[in-house]
């Protein structure tokens, strides 16, 4: 299901949840190995109106600040066919990892993701400092992780 209005929430620096993700390539990313570098994960649906609209943006973020270290992991949801998921991954060229959560646990880890896009930016010390329900404002959430890259 998707929202059309956004909800941005900072987040006083809960603890990110310890999952592991399975990419769609078989890559097994586990969230705590990532310490030290700011993270974004984002859950979507490939029938989502909005998360497709913002994958672009999202590319041109993993593009252009990947190599200084920032990561950004696409969560799809438990109810999208993975067929579907890798086909549209490929006729994108989404160039950051997308992971299967062909259970929901990932989901379910994070605050009970339900409603996509759903967004959540994590700190290079493993903390959420941003939830963002709807589509991602991209100008104020790179100069949030450009922040985070200074600082490491």
């Amino acid at each position: 299901m998707m929202v059309g209005l956004g909800l941005y929430r900072w987040h006083s620096g809960r603890s990110a949840p310890d999952a592991e993700f399975v990419t769609i390539t078989g890559e097994h990313i586990r969230l705590r190995d990532l310490r030290g570098h700011p993270v974004l994960v984002t859950f979507w649906a490939s029938d989502c109106r909005a998360c497709l609209d913002e994958m672009p943006e999202l590319a041109e973020l993993h593009n252009e600040l990947s190599g200084q270290g920032f990561k950004l992991i696409s969560v799809a949801m438990p109810y999208d066919l993975p067929s579907r998921v890798v086909a549209l991954a490929e006729a994108e060229q989404l160039p950051y990892s997308v992971a299967l959560d062909p259970l929901g646990h990932i989901a379910e880890t994070f605050d009970r993701v339900r409603l996509v896009p759903n967004s959540f930016l994590i700190t290079p010390d493993g903390h959420i400092v941003m939830h963002q329900l709807g589509r991602i404002d991209a100008r104020n959430l790179r100069e949030k992780i450009e922040r985070m890259l200074g600082e490491v």
